[in-house]
């Protein structure tokens, strides 16, 4: 990927967190390629096949002024890790007027995450593996977890507590968790290790969307979709330990009608 950043699509986004997304919808921002290769990935032509167009730091601008004019919620950079100069640039050029949200895949440096400091105020960060065994075998990468146990802290760090106002979030740290099928024990190790490391008052948002897509048909095991039963599981944890504040998503979530189309709207 170039300096500039490639961007397949960006137009209000209605399917985030109730925090996140009123009916106002989300000014989401789409960016190509990613420094995952998840197996299982909703947005494989965008994440992995780069489809996408490089626009300028003013034109980026222009993007999110246009989403805000719309009366978005937020700008939600939407898998921003691999463009994060670029970015740093444009928000220090200007900031926009509502909440930046950075929503990655937790696969982050924290030096990078760093040099976001004061730009970023809604940080949305995925914690898709306890196990860098899984990690490996599922997303080609093979230190995930000490990224994403660094880069987290880090995002907190510069958020704090969260901040909701009328329903939305101004200023926080969600984190997100995708159940996948026939790995609860890593769901639950995930849930400890936030437990063990983050604050009670800590958001999380528990996934049960994941439908298969991509080249999950290279394990027999990501071919179908999360049982009621798992899930249940990941609840009850979630529970168990003391958690205050979460979201549990319906099961009827897991639909790839909700995959958003990537042809260049906005850009």
């Amino acid at each position: 990927m170039p300096y500039n950043a490639v961007i397949a699509r960006a137009a209000l986004h209605f399917y985030e967190e109730p925090p996140i997304c009123s009916e106002n919808g989300s000014g989401a921002i789409f960016f190509s390629g990613c420094s995952l290769r998840c197996m299982f990935c909703q947005n494989f032509e965008i994440s992995s096949k780069n489809y996408g167009k490089a626009v300028s730091k003013d034109r980026f601008i222009e993007i999110m002024k246009e989403l805000e004019s719309k009366g978005a919620d937020n700008i939600n950079l939407v898998n921003p890790s691999h463009f994060i100069p670029f970015i740093k640039d444009c928000l220090t050029q200007y900031k926009p007027k509502i909440p930046v949200v950075y929503n990655s895949g937790g696969y982050d440096r924290a030096e990078s995450i760093r040099e976001l400091d004061g730009l970023i105020d809604i940080y949305l960060p995925d914690f898709k593996y306890i196990s860098n065994e899984l990690s490996l075998k599922y997303s080609g990468c093979k230190d995930y977890v000490g990224a994403v146990t660094t880069a987290i802290p880090e995002m907190f760090r510069q958020t704090g507590e969260s901040v909701i106002e009328n329903g939305l979030m101004k200023r926080g740290l969600i984190i997100r968790h995708l159940v996948l099928p026939a790995n609860v024990p890593n769901s639950l190790g995930v849930l400890n290790w936030i437990s063990e490391n983050m604050p009670k008052s800590t958001y999380i948002s528990l996934m049960s969307q994941y439908t298969p897509c991509g080249r999950t048909y290279k394990y027999k095991e990501l071919n179908r979709r999360v049982m009621t039963a798992e899930y249940q599981k990941v609840v009850d944890e979630f529970l168990r330990l003391g958690f205050t504040n979460g979201f549990m998503q319906q099961r009827n979530s897991a639909d790839e009608q909700f995959i958003p189309e990537f042809d260049l709207t906005g850009v």
